[in-house]
């Protein structure tokens, strides 16, 4: 990973610039700049053929000001430190923005899951949750599904941190099977959050979003459910790619179709034979009105950026555009949503999960939606009046709202004085 891509890296930069811009001292930066822990594991894990296998873990947590820290596990060949520290920051910034009870986290193993079986993924799954159980818990931290983790390990790290604690514990993590004490409407949050905030995008835009396009880079979780959302508004999607390929109808996939095709990951949207296939490298410089990354980071840089033609870009994954990609989108007048607003949904509506565990009580779908649509829409009108307020990109708004949110509480908190507060 080049020192210019590194989300570490990258989310320091930006944190200093909205320290400054907001007129603080930069005392407030360092506050913020490195997580307060950060946790490496080994796993072991006994492979299927008699060998032992030692994966390497993470977890960092970032700030616990406004409560337990919290944010998602990623099993990937790419997970590494600095990764794992910048998704943390993300998390807490992404709970200020929405004002959610919470701190930031996130976890992450080495590994390439696709090359486990189901045995391995749960013996692997469940030694990690064994690693970090000292600091972890419903008032500590708690995790959630990420990158090619779902309910079903969320299940098995629940389970192994029961048995460890010799007593149910449903909050400790969220994203769990709705059985085990899972949230309705958790495993569509993230997509249908995204969904609200291009609605929103389209309105300052004045967008009519039956008459909208839409192009989407992923087709997991998120991907798949932003394109089902988007679908029922009358937004016509005109091409998916995921990590194998892409696919391209001109007058809009049949997103149902799709969805039905790629039903709990049978098959990869790419090989749906009833359209043209699309490089990941065209998709991106269609002429639509919305491009949606909902894949990985560092998706949106130097190279990609100067072929968008996109009028709204919405990052449904975390850190997908890079800082020249930022540059190139600005002075092109795209509206980006950025990802620590656009993706809030997840982490939203496993709030409510925990919420719901702690109480014991469990809400109604309709509920849970409602709940979900008046907090993105707080978070997105709080951010709009600041880009007006400080004149500045979305990007930039988004830091400033989840500092701001911060910086109270470290007020609140006695970490600060006056003095920190002026630059």
């Amino acid at each position: 990973m080049t020192h210019g891509h590194n989300p570490y890296e990258i989310v320091k930069g930006l944190l200093k610039e909205s320290v400054e811009t907001l007129g603080l001292h930069e005392n407030i930066y360092h506050l913020l700049k490195k997580p307060m822990r950060v946790f490496e594991v080994s796993i072991p894990v006994r492979m299927d053929d008699g060998r032992i296998e030692n994966f390497t873990g993470y977890r960092s947590q970032h700030m616990d000001i406004l409560g337990p820290t919290k944010g998602g596990i990623r099993f990937h060949p790419d997970v590494n430190l600095d990764e794992v520290k910048a998704l943390s920051i993300w998390m807490s910034l992404k709970s200020a923005i929405i004002d959610l009870p919470l701190g930031g986290g996130k976890g992450g193993v080495i590994v390439d899951p696709d090359q486990l079986s189901e045995n391995e993924l749960e013996l692997l799954s469940r030694n990690y949750i064994k690693k970090i159980t000292p600091i972890i818990g419903p008032q500590k931290d708690i995790p959630a599904p990420d990158v090619n983790t779902n309910p079903k390990v969320m299940g098995w790290m629940v389970d192994e941190f029961d048995q460890l604690r010799g007593y149910n514990i449903p909050g400790m993590l969220t994203g769990k099977p709705v059985v085990l004490g899972g949230s309705l409407g958790r495993l569509q949050a993230t997509g249908r959050g995204v969904v609200f905030t291009i609605r929103e995008a389209c309105k300052v835009l004045g967008i009519e979003m039956t008459e909208a396009t839409a192009a989407i880079q992923g087709f997991g979780n998120v991907g798949s459910m932003t394109a089902k959302f988007l679908h029922e508004l009358g937004v016509k999607i005109v091409a998916v790619t995921d990590a194998k390929g892409g696919i391209y109808k001109e007058g809009g996939l049949d997103i149902p179709d799709l969805l039905a095709f790629t039903k709990n990951g049978e098959n990869y949207a790419s090989s749906y034979e009833k359209a043209e296939p699309i490089t990941n490298e065209k998709m991106f410089s269609l002429p639509v009105d919305i491009l949606i990354p909902a894949a990985i980071e560092n998706q949106v840089t130097e190279n990609t950026a100067p072929t968008i033609q996109a009028k709204i870009l919405a990052e449904a994954a975390n850190g997908p555009t890079t800082p020249a990609g930022d540059q190139i989108l600005e002075e092109k007048g795209i509206f980006v949503i950025p990802d620590i607003l656009c993706n809030a949904g997840g982490v939203t509506v496993s709030y409510f999960e925990w919420v719901q565990n702690n109480m014991n009580y469990y809400w109604k779908v309709d509920e849970i939606n409602k709940q979900l649509e008046e907090k993105m829409l707080t978070g997105f009108e709080k951010v709009i009046q600041m880009k007006e307020e400080k004149g500045c990109r979305m990007r930039d708004a988004a830091y400033m709202v989840g500092i701001s949110h911060l910086v109270k509480a470290m007020d609140a908190r006695g970490w600060i004085g006056e003095k920190d507060l002026e630059s």
